[in-house]
């Protein structure tokens, strides 16, 4: 019997597909680093990543992570929201994960918003690279969550057919209040 994956490794599955050593991603949810992590270790010593999170510890957490592995050469973080990524990341990227909701193990009253996210989405399309992807982990779940993926599921049908695919992918034992990732990949 084949062990099924969680939806955050089935995201990690996706984005490595898409990174090789020197290109440049974006975190834009930084949370407790796993994804930067995981992201600094696929771009290689010749790629960066950068980072976003409104919360110190948050980025404290992702230091961390990264001076343990002796990565934290390969990342900036910006105490920011990631509705401002455009304004920090100097270039276009190749791969965007965004992990959406609270920070674990913090106060769950500090959450990503629908808004806020759609604008970040939005600048994440202008950053990513032709034949890029972007992965987005919402948790209907908690306070505000259900909205927030209710608006990403719809955002996705506004993208351009021809510049975009999307799909989602749902838990293994999906149930309306279960997490879900979105995929988008940008054509051309």
């Amino acid at each position: 019997m084949t062990k099924r994956i969680s939806l955050s490794e089935t995201a990690q599955v996706i984005v490595r597909a898409h990174l090789k050593d020197g290109d440049v991603a974006v975190d834009a949810t930084l949370g407790n680093g796993y994804d930067t992590v995981f992201l600094t270790q696929c771009v290689g010593e010749t790629g960066h990543v950068y980072g976003f999170d409104i919360q110190v510890q948050a980025l404290e957490s992702t230091r961390l992570r990264l001076l343990e592995r002796e990565m934290v050469n390969r990342a900036t973080f910006f105490q920011a929201s990631h509705v401002e990524m455009t304004s920090y990341v100097p270039c276009r990227v190749r791969a965007i994960m965004f992990n959406l909701g609270y920070l674990p193990g913090s106060d769950k009253n500090i959450i990503t918003q629908a808004d806020s996210t759609l604008l970040a989405l939005d600048q994440a399309c202008r950053l990513l690279l032709e034949q890029g992807v972007m992965t987005v982990m919402a948790y209907p779940g908690h306070a505000g969550g259900e909205e927030e993926a209710v608006r990403v599921e719809q955002w996705l049908q506004q993208l351009k057919p021809l510049q975009y695919s999307s799909q989602i992918i749902f838990s293994q034992h999906h149930k309306v209040n279960a997490p879900r990732l979105f995929v988008i990949r940008k054509l051309g």
